[in-house]
């Protein structure tokens, strides 16, 4: 069995959504094996957190981990800081000096933006990571090592390949095990722990109060596409914090922050706002529904009085655009019955009082529309989420989120 919560607790990864349970189930099957590993990802995702899983939960836990940043390193030197160097084997070589693979022997050995690699240097780098020897630069004898290999990677090494900047038999040596970090705006579902655990540590360190954000702080957060992922949500908190010490955190301030308008939060040509949840994108399409469900009643109204037979007159005036409507028509199967579909058709029609519909809270309407279906088609939950276009299991949801019972 794969312990998902002990390998998040072994270096405080977060989140709970499906992306990133799927990435930590990866690193449980792999930690244990001694396979390199390639982890790529955007700059930011939190690649360096996942090698870092796979080392504390591996049988190397308790032997050495070496970060190498191989895109810091300048070409001269790389491979003297890889593999070491002799006494005398350039200027400047006073003395024997062991390289970052020696020092990570037994344990384990994490390669940061190894795409950045000289052409030369990646030939040795296969050799070791194949056969585990290097000959450190001016010798001639041939060093045995044993280590295992994480590296990470935000360029597509495949691209690299084709344009020969990366060696075709290391990339396929590399990518037998691949573990793709999910970029922030794929899991905005974890966005809260992020913001909540950046928030904590960030005040407590610094003494700062800290009250929280608004759920309309998150709303604009999560229209934001966030390039910089993590790390600059990361930076973004704590700054915010800062600048607005003491408070608790608006869409206004997270806007302002961000340098946004309104238009740039939202795609105009879309019905409902990109980059939300499935129940955010439903409530939408309710209160949307609402905003013309008011001066189509006495039409609905005509028409099942009319037997749902519709009029000249009614059929002229029917919406342009029927997606932003309630359905006129419910499908017959073998679960409904010409009776059920009256009810369900009345229930549209009395959900709410139109004359109620006014500068209410989009919960206040949300609670009042369902409450008012249920009471309607006296409590049968069915119709209700036929009515309502929603499914039975939200339905349920919801009626327990507002404690609505049965009067």
């Amino acid at each position: 069995m794969i312990d998902i919560d002990k390998i998040q607790k072994s270096v405080g990864i977060i989140g709970e959504s499906e992306e990133m349970r799927d990435m930590l189930h990866l690193i449980g099957q792999v930690a244990p094996t001694e396979i390199s590993v390639l982890i790529n990802g955007d700059s930011g995702s939190g690649k360096e957190m996942v090698a870092k899983a796979i080392h504390k939960n591996s049988r190397r836990k308790f032997e050495p981990y070496i970060i190498v940043n191989c895109g810091a390193i300048p070409a001269g030197i790389i491979e003297s800081e890889l593999f070491g160097h002799k006494k005398g084997s350039f200027t400047g070589a006073g003395e024997d000096r062991k390289g970052y693979f020696e020092s990570a022997h037994k344990g384990t050995i994490f390669l940061d933006e190894i795409g950045e690699t000289p052409l030369e240097t990646q030939a040795k780098l296969l050799r070791v990571i194949e056969n585990g020897e290097f000959i450190r630069v001016g010798d001639t004898k041939t060093q045995r090592v044993d280590v295992r290999v994480v590296a990470v990677t935000n360029r597509d090494l495949a691209e690299e390949v084709n344009n020969g900047s990366f060696r075709k038999d290391l990339y396929f040596r590399l990518k037998t095990i691949t573990i793709r970090v999910p970029s922030l705006k794929e899991h905005f579902s974890d966005l809260h722990l992020y913001v909540e655990r950046f928030g904590l540590e960030f005040s407590a360190k610094n003494d700062i109060s800290f009250k929280g954000f608004g759920s309309d702080a998150f709303q604009v957060m999560k229209k934001y596409h966030w390039p910089g992922n993590v790390r600059e949500l990361k930076n973004f908190v704590e700054s915010l914090l800062v600048i607005q010490m003491g408070q608790r955190i608006t869409g206004e301030m997270v806007t302002k922050a961000l340098g946004l308008a309104g238009s740039d939060l939202k795609n105009p040509n879309l019905p409902v706002f990109i980059d939300r949840e499935s129940d955010d994108v439903e409530r939408e399409l309710i209160l949307r529904q609402l905003l013309f469900i008011r001066q189509e009643i006495n039409e609905i109204k005509q028409i099942i009085q009319g037997g749902g037979k519709i009029t000249p007159q009614s059929q002229s005036e029917q919406p342009m655009n029927s997606a932003l409507y309630l359905p006129a028509n419910i499908p017959l199967d073998s679960q409904v019955n010409p009776s059920e579909i009256m009810d369900i058709e009345s229930g549209r029609i009395s959900a709410i009082d139109p004359d109620s519909i006014g500068d209410v809270s989009m919960k206040d309407v949300e609670h009042e529309l369902i409450e008012s279906t249920l009471t309607k088609l006296n409590h049968n939950r069915r119709k209700t989420a036929r009515a309502l276009g929603l499914s039975e299991r939200t339905l349920y949801r919801k009626i327990k989120e507002y404690n609505i019972i049965k009067k």
